[in-house]
């Protein structure tokens, strides 16, 4: 494929297909999810990100009624997710963390199963060709793969009902660089043709990257950012200033998450700020110039996402 898919014609995308309302599970006295609000338009590809531990795959649990929550509620294609009847869960892929399948059984065994729950719907056709595209044979058992060759199995098993609504986590975990990348594309561009919705984390964000229209970002159970990509690139950037001699002490710029300082540089990350009101403050603190440093996602989550007033790991680094 030789086009990144967020450059296709864009589509109208009025109708939620997954929302939740203050969705909230607690763990003793500890939030796993706190009140997350999140929309999921239909025909999207979303990046559900955060770092380990910050809540999705109990947040994707939760969505498909597989826990129940503290408070608040979830919907999935207008269907609470307390109340999934037989009929809506005919139309949602799954993909677990973990690709977690009945070892006994061969793949086409596997197939078998997995279709009987769906004998209007299942695309055997579909599933042959994926099969045989990561050319893996039917009759071997599930115990015998690997764990790139479960996760390999379990995509296709998710995509053969083609569902309207896709929810993956951590799909492509145990694919090699370059499965993964051909399974993303391939995958997506299928889905897209299809108006599909999908919902995936991932820990790899070059994945997320390279796929997705939107992300949401989840950072100890609350819902940090849900926006098109686009909007999150443009918002988070970091500016290096360089000043004829020490920086200044105090800096007032709307939209600051991070300051670093060196002996004659200031090094800011910043949210939402603008090109004027970048310029503007460094004129007024004297600036001899300064630029936009270059930044990719994982840059960009990593410093969206880090603390505010994070503590020195090693005596080396910098302050």
């Amino acid at each position: 494929m030789s086009r990144h898919p967020n450059s296709r014609k864009k589509k109208t995308m009025n109708e939620t297909v997954l929302e939740t309302h203050n969705l909230t599970r607690y763990y003793g006295s500890a939030a796993a999810v706190d009140h997350l609000n999140l929309k999921v338009p239909r025909g999207c590809i979303c990046g559900f990100i955060g770092r380990n531990g910050a809540g999705k795959t109990t947040a994707i649990k939760l969505m498909l009624g597989l826990l129940e929550p503290t408070a608040g509620s979830s919907s999935l294609l207008g269907c609470d997710s307390a109340a999934l009847t037989p009929a809506i869960r005919q139309r949602i892929g799954y993909v677990t963390e973990g690709h977690r399948l009945f070892r006994w059984m061969t793949i086409s065994e596997l197939e078998n199963f997995q279709a009987a729950f769906f004998p209007r719907q299942w695309d055997r056709k579909l599933f042959a060709e994926m099969i045989e595209y990561f050319e893996l044979a039917k009759k071997r058992k599930i115990k015998h793969l690997s764990n790139g060759q479960r996760a390999q199995v379990s995509l296709a098993l998710a995509l053969a009902p083609k569902p309207e609504l896709l929810i993956m986590d951590d799909p492509t975990l145990g694919l090699d660089a370059a499965i993964r990348r051909q399974f993303l594309e391939g995958m997506i561009e299928l889905i897209m043709r299809q108006g599909r919705t999908v919902l995936f984390s991932s820990h790899i964000l070059a994945d997320v990257e390279r796929v997705a229209d939107r992300i949401a970002v989840i950072d100890k159970g609350r819902l940090r950012a849900s926006c098109s990509l686009e909007e999150f690139r443009s918002a988070v950037r970091k500016v290096v200033f360089t000043f004829a001699d020490s920086p200044p002490a105090q800096v007032d710029i709307d939209g600051l998450l991070h300051c670093r300082r060196s002996d004659k540089q200031l090094e800011l990350t910043l949210v939402g700020a603008d090109d004027f009101e970048v310029a503007a403050w460094a004129e007024a603190v004297n600036a001899l110039e300064h630029h936009t440093a270059k930044m990719n996602l994982e840059d960009q989550f990593i410093e969206f996402t880090a603390p505010a007033n994070r503590r020195k790991l090693f005596q080396w680094e910098e302050t």
